[in-house]
């Protein structure tokens, strides 16, 4: 007798398989309610939440805003992926791939889309000339680490997150499968920046800023309660890093918007202006 898992001939879903977000799992594309997206009064308008992918696009956008670029003001609306935001019709019509973050810049003549965080942190780069090295060299540096992070952050998220903190029950395999890959990914990171102030070099850039809400905030012990097994602080290089990030300007501001949990201070739902982030922020412990 053997509980060994034979796969069928031909897969096909006969039921939920379990876990956190197996209720909004199905394997077909498209939108599954009308609803029609808020439009505010800025530029751009972002559609997303304060998981590591929505915090890449709006620790950009405050950084840019830090810079005194107002063109980069916006209006940021929460997707709840728990109840299927995602998949409404206004959702589907900027990302067909019904994932967060989303983001409709109707700043020229034309709503011009963008959808995948990656892409969006590239568009905003070109678009307001920051972050993103002129230098031809540099550049293709900066966008080696960005689609590391792209092809890298599934394995941390969708593979070690979800067996570790998120499946129904923990098995061996899995949990040891994708632990094994992460800590290779994260000496992949130490070992970079043991000659590098920032990941792509001396330069901050999109690079940091797409890596920083995953590997920095799982070796900060704000990802999965994984640090202690990941035994992140034998990363010295990582930490040092993690931390300087933690306390840049555009990052403690765009780390909290969309977020709906969490610290009272660290909980902001929706952002129209730089005061609701303010408002937001001053409720922190002195």
């Amino acid at each position: 007798m053997t509980n060994e898992f034979v796969p069928p001939k031909v897969w096909t879903m006969e039921q939920e398989n379990g876990g956190q977000w197996a209720s909004i799992n199905r394997p077909d594309s498209g939108s599954r309610l009308e609803k029609v997206l808020p439009v505010g009064a800025n530029p751009i308008q972002l559609h997303s939440l304060a998981t590591p992918n929505g915090q890449k696009v709006t620790i950009m956008l405050e950084e840019l805003l830090a810079l005194g670029i107002t063109e980069a003001e916006y209006d940021a609306y929460l997707i709840n992926i728990g109840e299927s935001d995602q998949f409404s019709s206004g959702f589907v019509a900027i990302n067909p791939n019904s994932k967060i973050p989303a983001l409709s810049d109707n700043s020229g003549t034309k709503a011009v889309r963008v959808f995948e965080s990656g892409a969006i942190l590239v568009y905003l780069a070109d678009k307001f000339g920051h972050f993103l090295p002129k230098d031809f060299a540099e550049r293709t540096e900066t966008l080696n680490w960005l689609f590391w992070l792209q092809g890298s952050a599934p394995y941390l998220g969708g593979g070690f997150g979800h067996f570790y903190a998120y499946a129904p029950e923990k098995f061996e395999y899995p949990i040891n499968r994708f632990a094994m890959e992460t800590k290779r990914q994260l000496d992949v990171l130490d070992k970079q920046l043991a000659n590098n102030t920032y990941i792509s070099g001396d330069e901050y850039t999109i690079a940091d800023m797409a890596i920083w809400p995953w590997y920095g905030n799982l070796v900060l012990g704000n990802l999965y309660d994984a640090a202690e097994f990941l035994d992140v602080e034998s990363y010295p290089n990582l930490m040092r890093w993690a931390k300087e990030l933690e306390h840049r300007v555009g990052v403690k501001r765009g780390r909290i918007v969309n977020r709906t949990w969490g610290e009272e201070w660290e909980q902001l739902r929706e952002r129209h202006s730089a005061a609701d982030i303010d408002a937001v922020l001053s409720k922190e412990p002195k």
